[in-house]
């Protein structure tokens, strides 16, 4: 059969009749052996012989709940790093030359901080179409590759990091000296 080729009965590949299917994916509120709390969980359930097989590394995939942990953890990390950075360069300044600065950040910041506001905003508004069942493709009569809201904040996220660590780059190099390069920083 399958044209000379013998196939080994243990294979990876092959499943068993009547076990279970690739778990691929879980619900926010699905609990599945525990994979909600797990760092880990395994991909495939093999239970042949009432052992376990050992599981490649493709088949062992990250919780989504811990990488969503994570990338809120990385976010903290670095909102925090920028403003240590931003109040100790600040802090730094005299008291006269302070206010006239935070005026001049103000001044270069504001717009960029505005933009990245109106593209959240924008998600926002797409995900109360979606939600409330409003064609809004058609009756704004866009093409078939229209950005859903989850692109729009992907585009919103970035937006949020580049910003305030442009800012806070201006704040650290104009307190330090800095003052040509400072100013490249909101260009």
């Amino acid at each position: 059969m399958f044209g000379g080729l013998a196939v080994p009965a243990n294979s990876p590949h092959l499943r068993k009749s009547g076990s279970r299917a690739v778990v691929s994916d879980l619900d926010e509120h699905e609990v599945e052996n525990g994979a909600e709390e797990g760092f880990l969980y395994s991909g495939e359930v093999n239970d042949s012989k009432g052992g376990v097989a050992p599981i490649s590394a493709s088949g062992i995939m990250p919780s989504p709940i811990f990488l969503w942990r994570f990338k809120v953890f990385l976010f903290l990390v670095w909102a925090f790093i920028c403003c240590k950075i931003g109040w100790d360069s600040v802090m730094r300044m005299s008291a006269d030359k302070r206010d006239l600065f935070l005026y001049e950040a103000f001044l270069y910041f504001n717009p960029l901080l505005l933009a990245a506001l109106m593209v959240w905003l924008w998600g926002i508004n797409l995900w109360f179409f979606a939600q409330a069942g409003v064609n809004y493709a058609r009756i704004f009569d866009l093409d078939q590759n229209y950005l859903t809201h989850r692109e729009i904040w992907k585009c919103a996220t970035w937006m949020t990091i580049i910003v305030p660590t442009s800012m806070t780059a201006y704040i650290y190099l104009y307190s330090h000296g800095e003052v040509s390069y400072a100013a490249s920083q909101p260009v």
